[in-house]
């Protein structure tokens, strides 16, 4: 093996100070040095942190590296001991490699596309307009977690999983408890398996009574009806909890980057741009994980099988080598190819309809709310631990000058 000097000794817990964009600092040295560090896991388990995108993508779309649940037995910050790690339940096809992965990701492909997509644009500007609405209604100020970046993701994936619209608290609830990074352990465990139920419960409710929605429609297939729950649950929670948090995040971003947000407001056509930059700049999906299946050479060093690799998606999209001046929000940038949606076989399913929902969203915001700015100071903003699967902000107190929202409106 190739010299390496380079150690990551733990994985950071915190951001720096008045940085709450930026991945944590740790991570940004670690990426400085090398794109690749030795990192010693809290059961002694001797794997590595990948920091660079060239790195990362490649082993992203490397069938070598395996996304399998029951070989992830090791915890970046948490030593589980000797336990057990079982396979990922029936349909839940991140946490599977091929054949099994396809078999649940295909019936969904035709369900997502870009043209499909595209068509729900009316929708979704339906159900911002009746959430800004709502705020107007209330303010001139909110919590724009409560009040906007969560409801409206909500909202959709319901209608599309054809989840009753008065069930959408529930799946709020108990998808922040799995994602958020705060609750115990048998908090995450109860919540998890409350939604389990849930699902099985609607899943059997469509078989007696299938409606228009994309579960419904997958009940001709040979999918059993814990696949379609395992599959629902995978589409619910990431097409609920990421966006939601991209909405949230990316508004705080651009009040604190007011030449980017005046850019935006001046030039509409900037919006799919601007979208694509606040993906990289925030990665609110900050890591993955994979287990190499045989020995791999990469960067000059052999990853052996069996050895658990830390991807950091976040640092990966402030890698120098790739996105020049990567650290600042720059909503012009033309430098495409982030992996905020990750890459290879595994990504991101709903990644256009996540697209959709942003481009629509953040231009009404600012264009009903033109005087829209934090209520607190930036520092006092409620930040979601590190330890969350998701990035965020766990509220977002905002205020406006009610005289300034456009008359009609």
């Amino acid at each position: 093996m190739a010299d390496f000097p380079h150690t990551l000794a733990a994985m950071p817990t915190t951001r720096r100070p008045g940085c709450p964009f930026d991945p944590p600092e740790e991570l940004i040295e670690a990426r400085a040095r090398s794109p690749i560090s030795r990192f010693p896991f809290p059961d002694g388990h001797q794997g590595w942190l990948v920091t660079g995108y060239d790195l990362t993508r490649a082993i992203l779309a490397d069938p070598r590296f395996s996304s399998r649940r029951e070989l992830m037995k090791h915890h970046p910050t948490i030593d589980f001991g000797d336990i057990e790690v079982p396979p990922a339940p029936p349909g839940e096809f991140l946490l599977m490699d091929e054949p099994q992965h396809s078999r649940y990701r295909k019936p969904l492909v035709g369900k997502f596309t870009v043209r499909r997509m595209r068509l729900l644009t009316e929708r979704v500007e339906q159900i911002t307009a009746e959430h800004l609405d709502a705020m107007e209604q209330a303010g001139p100020a909110a919590d724009l977690v409560t009040a906007f970046a969560k409801p409206i993701p909500a909202v959709v994936i319901c209608e599309l999983l054809g989840v009753p619209y008065e069930d959408r608290a529930f799946f709020q609830e108990n998808v922040d408890k799995f994602l958020g990074g705060e609750a115990s352990d048998e908090e995450v465990m109860a919540a998890y398996l409350a939604t389990q139920r849930y699902l099985a419960e609607l899943v059997a409710a469509k078989r007696a009574n299938p409606t228009d929605d994309v579960l419904s429609d997958l009940l001709d297939s040979d999918l059993t009806d814990e696949e379609l729950q395992g599959m629902a649950l995978i589409l619910l929670s990431a097409g609920f909890d990421t966006t939601a948090n991209m909405l949230a995040l990316g508004t705080f971003a651009l009040l604190q980057n007011p030449d980017q947000l005046a850019a935006l407001r001046d030039d509409p056509a900037l919006t799919d741009q601007a979208v694509e930059e606040l993906l990289r700049y925030l990665s609110v999906a900050k890591q993955f994980f994979r287990v190499a299946l045989e020995d791999v050479e990469l960067a000059g060093q052999t990853i052996e099988a069996g050895t658990m690799v830390i991807l950091s998606l976040n640092t990966a999209n402030r890698d120098p080598e790739r996105f020049p001046d990567p650290h600042a929000l720059d909503l012009r940038r033309r430098d495409g190819g982030h992996l905020a949606f990750s890459h290879g076989v595994h990504q991101c399913l709903g990644q256009q309809l996540a697209r959709v929902e942003m481009r629509v969203a953040f231009p009404a915001l600012f264009d009903r709310f033109p005087t829209l700015r934090l209520a607190v100071p930036a520092e006092e903003v409620p930040l979601r631990p590190e330890a969350a699967d998701i990035y965020g902000v766990k509220s977002l107190p905002v205020t406006w000058d009610a005289a300034t929202v456009p008359p009609g409106v």
